[in-house]
């Protein structure tokens, strides 16, 4: 234990040796992503240090009542290390907590991909809240949001949304989300005051890499069309959007936010990467039998990993059975005591393995 908290010390110094290169200060994406680091080693940092200097007081006690006469020292030594025994054993197990291996995955970029359910036009504007709520919620930790696709609903919200967040352990941080999220509240249509009850599907998938997944040229179907618009300048008056299919999965994915054809490409087949690598993921654990706090749900209602109560004010995250107070707050993105919540489960479930 005492070698990988001096480990986990020593990765620490080499992030800020990094950080204080002037070549790598002007690399902005390289300097955000060690930021994002450091941010993410230094709790860890702080409890390895304690642990060592527990240690040090423990050993440097204990050679003091080996060898000194001298009893004032010799009292001062008994109560050094009364106190690093009595403390030791609880900064040895939050270092343990602290050194969990975590995803390979965590650390990676994130695609989210957000849909209306059932509910309508409801789930829709549900959608669009629940889109903005993650952005938000990725904006305050420092990363960046990059909207890929978005298919607006003619009653307002969405039907659907694709993005991409940006940042050292943007997957770690938004896998949670990923799942069918449930809406109880009296929409503004609604001139009975009768509670409805939507749900929309978010997947969050980590943004794979061309070594991650083969894709074969001859296994694609690429048309290209003319990006929709609101009128006016921003009308894309040439054949930007592109629409790939991946034959052998049938999967389809579109990409009409940039206005060069190029980038569009680019840029649904990072998607399409990313989903064909999550549906092997997938796969891979349900043949281990391992349960996932993270699902891919359905979009259907039954199909529930959280609950957002407007009337009664409160969110319940289901896989944890927690419920969660001022939702309006929730919503502005500030997701932070739900998310933690679901990270210390995911840690007690790793350690009883």
């Amino acid at each position: 234990m005492k070698d990988k908290a001096q480990s986990l010390i020593q990765e620490f110094q080499e992030v800020e040796t990094q950080l204080s290169d002037p070549s790598v200060y002007a690399d902005r994406e390289k300097s955000t992503r060690l930021g994002q680091k450091r941010k993410t080693l230094q709790p860890k940092v702080v409890i390895a240090q304690k642990y060592l200097k527990l240690l040090k007081q423990k050993e440097d006690a204990t050679e003091i009542l080996e060898n000194e006469n001298d009893e004032e020292l010799r009292d001062m030594a008994k109560l050094e290390l009364e106190q690093a025994k009595k403390e030791l054993p609880h900064t040895e197990e939050d270092l343990m907590v602290a050194l969990i291996p975590t995803d390979p995955n965590d650390n990676k970029n994130a695609i989210v991909e957000v849909r209306a359910g059932v509910g309508g036009d409801e789930a829709s504007l549900f959608a669009d809240e629940v889109a903005r709520m993650i952005m938000r919620f990725a904006e305050k930790h420092e990363f960046s949001c990059e909207l890929l696709s978005e298919a607006a609903n003619e009653g307002g919200g969405i039907k659907e949304m694709i993005f991409q967040v940006n940042g050292f352990g943007a997957y770690g941080k938004l896998k949670f989300e990923g799942g069918v999220h449930r809406v109880q509240r009296i929409p503004t249509t609604e001139a009975q005051g009768r509670i409805h009850t939507s749900a929309i599907s978010v997947v969050v998938m980590p943004e794979a890499e061309e070594k991650d997944v083969e894709i074969k040229d001859a296994d694609l179907r690429i048309d290209v069309f003319r990006s929709s618009g609101c009128g006016g300048q921003s009308v894309n008056t040439t054949d930007s959007a592109v629409r790939i299919t991946h034959l052998p999965s049938g999967l389809v994915v579109t990409c009409q936010d940039e206005k060069s054809q190029h980038k569009n490409k680019a840029k649904a087949l990072s998607v399409l990467r990313s989903r064909l690598a999550a549906i092997e993921e997938e796969k891979r654990q349900e043949a281990l039998g391992e349960k996932r706090l993270a699902s891919i749900g359905s979009g259907d209602r039954s199909d529930k990993i959280r609950t957002y109560n407007f009337p009664q004010d409160r969110v319940t995250d289901h896989r944890i059975g927690q419920n969660f107070s001022n939702l309006p707050h929730i919503m502005e993105g500030n997701l932070d005591k739900v998310v933690d919540a679901l990270a210390l489960e995911e840690q007690k479930n790793f350690l009883e393995k």
